[in-house]
């Protein structure tokens, strides 16, 4: 690495931040004032945290309009505070409308999971996206292109992700207190920087297969 362009890379960004603000500020003088006094987005975003999925640019959202939560391979696991802290803080407190699990097509954890290379700590990470092919495995083991084998394993592993939400506690108990919200299923297309609805959406535990179902509280 070399040291004068690491400091150069590090430091643009912060020059960067400041034009940002002197433009915010021409173009609205009252936003920062406005966005510094409440938070109230309507969507929690679970997605991968490839640099090449911002949210926010993606969406065409403004900030304080999407709450975000990101891992490798936009992944929902029961036993991860992490996600599940904001998961409930977006949904419980921020009462948000949505929860989207957004995937891309091109994603290096699914590659990964879809191999047999050994990674180092990442690897149980991956193991979780692993289980997600072993129980998909007829369905994508006829598909012989391995891009379109891989693109659909894309959209099984968000799928899952979306029943592995509506699993929770949180988003049942949320279900039955205030109808909401609505859970979805998306895809980046990254090389045409497209969305692609899944057309999974849930919004009840009756919905759900009766071993996963919570007794409805409230």
């Amino acid at each position: 690495m070399d040291k004068n362009n690491a400091l150069k890379d590090y430091n643009t960004l912060l020059l960067q931040n400041k034009a940002w603000v002197e433009q915010r500020n021409q173009e609205d003088p009252e936003f920062f004032k406005r966005l510094s006094k409440t938070q109230t987005p309507k969507f929690l975003w679970i997605g991968c945290s490839d640099s090449r999925v911002p949210a926010n640019e993606i969406t065409g959202t403004e900030p304080g309009e999407v709450f975000v939560h990101r891992n490798i391979a936009n992944m929902v696991v029961h036993t991860d505070m992490n996600m599940l802290s904001v998961l409930d803080y977006a949904v419980t407190v921020l009462s948000v409308d949505h929860v989207i699990v957004c995937g891309h097509y091109g994603c290096g954890g699914i590659r990964a999971a879809m191999g047999q290379k050994q990674y180092g700590v990442i690897d149980n990470w991956i193991r979780h996206i692993k289980d997600a092919y072993r129980m998909n495995e007829v369905e994508l083991e006829a598909i012989k292109d391995p891009t379109e084998r891989e693109n659909r394993f894309t959209e099984i592993n968000v799928i899952e992700q979306v029943y592995d939400l509506c699993k929770t506690s949180i988003i049942q108990n949320s279900w039955s207190k205030r109808n909401g919200p609505f859970v979805h299923g998306w895809v980046y297309d990254i090389g045409v920087g497209l969305i692609k609805d899944l057309n999974v959406t849930f919004h009840d535990n009756l919905e759900l297969p009766d071993v996963y179902r919570f007794e409805r509280i409230g």
